[in-house]
């Protein structure tokens, strides 16, 4: 019979989450997770299995957190298309602002993990896609009810709007970790609006 576990599960997720954060997926060691999580190495391998299973748990609570936030913001039908938009970029902002550390931000563990692992953990890739998938779905919605408002006036298919502004995103993420201030990204967020409203 298994044992019952004697940790904080959500406390070890977070804890692995900011290692692999903050040194990606194939510089975190086994050894970071055991010193950042307090845990040792069979406590690890008997809840996760592996270190790739450890990080496809943390990716999958990242992603589910991040999204939901971002999710509730596009889907604030009290404000107009544009607005929500904007207030999406803010928000992306505010939270580089907020974990900068000797001039850089964090970005995004989805975008760096993307640019790490996308290409050759396909379990990993899935789950980035699925995640795409549904803040593509949920930015294509609103541009399309901004068109339908006059809110958001570019003749361009609303897909293809939608993946211009989760590439801008992107794109803001990477240029925090490269050490851009908060003008410079709000000057690239405030350009991509503007793409929305010729």
């Amino acid at each position: 019979m298994a044992r019952p576990r004697t940790f904080d599960e959500d406390r070890v997720l977070d804890a692995a989450m900011r290692a692999f954060w903050e040194n990606g997926y194939e510089a975190t060691s086994t050894r970071d997770l055991c010193e950042v999580s307090g845990l040792d190495r069979s406590s690890i391998y008997n809840a996760f299995k592996s270190k790739h299973g450890l990080f496809a748990r943390v990716l999958t609570r990242y992603i589910d957190t991040t999204t939901a936030t971002q999710l509730e913001i596009l889907e604030d039908r009290e404000r107009p298309a544009a607005e929500r938009i904007r207030a999406l970029f803010a928000e992306i902002i505010e939270i580089e602002a907020a974990g900068r550390r000797n001039g850089h931000g964090r970005g995004c563990l989805t975008v760096n993990t993307t640019v790490e692992l996308a290409g050759r953990d396909p379990e990993i890739a899935r789950l980035l896609d699925r995640d795409m998938a549904r803040r593509l779905e949920s930015l294509k919605a609103v541009i399309a009810e901004g068109r339908r408002d006059g809110d958001i006036t570019s003749p361009r298919d609303p897909a293809a709007l939608a993946r211009f502004l989760n590439a801008v995103i992107a794109g803001i993420r990477v240029s925090a970790q490269g050490g851009a201030d908060r003008a410079v990204l709000e000057a690239i967020a405030a350009t991509a609006v503007d793409a929305l409203t010729p």
